[in-house]
């Protein structure tokens, strides 16, 4: 009897194809639960968390009526979901919402300039000021939230019950 046939098979009875690739499941399932590798967040290393707050301007934000997202829970107290550089941080708390008013400047006879009140009554454009609160990992290169360092100039995506914008982090404070 020859170890290897002519239709591939082992002693008659395994194909090896078959066996090669039962080799490979076996390899992968050792790899994974042998060797997992490295797990956890750049953050864990050698960091401390403490609570931290981000200040987030909101330029042109369309919306109809500011005073809807106000009812359904973005209002001081409140929490919003959190999306740094496409990674979902979770819930975060808002401190607090300051709607900005809406100015043109306006030269005057003078020849200076005054910020007057933007007189447009279809204007459905909205600016406002947040500030989160949250706790954030410090490390030697700034503060982290979920997997994503927090600098200024950063986009953050906010999500709610009807709303889905982006803010850009204007100041970051660490409470220390």
């Amino acid at each position: 009897m020859a170890i290897l046939d002519s239709k591939g098979r082992l002693f008659g009875k395994v194909n090896i194809l078959d066996l090669g690739a039962l080799l490979v499941i076996v390899m992968v399932i050792f790899g994974i639960f042998v060797f997992p590798g490295t797990s956890g967040t750049v953050a864990q290393v050698g960091a401390k968390t403490i609570p931290l707050e981000v200040d987030l301007a909101v330029r042109g934000l369309n919306v109809r009526d500011p005073e809807q997202l106000f009812e359904n829970g973005f209002k001081k107290g409140g929490k919003t979901k959190v999306i740094i550089r496409n990674q979902p941080y979770g819930e975060i708390e808002i401190k607090s919402v300051q709607l900005l008013p809406r100015t043109v400047v306006v030269s005057q006879p003078d020849g200076s300039v005054k910020e007057l009140p933007d007189p447009k009554a279809n204007n459905f454009s909205t600016d406002m000021l947040l500030t989160l609160n949250g706790n954030a990992q410090v490390t030697k290169d700034g503060p982290v939230l979920g997997n994503s360092k927090v600098k200024i100039g950063m986009p953050f995506e906010l999500e709610g019950f009807n709303y889905n914008f982006n803010a850009t982090v204007i100041d970051v404070r660490l409470q220390s």
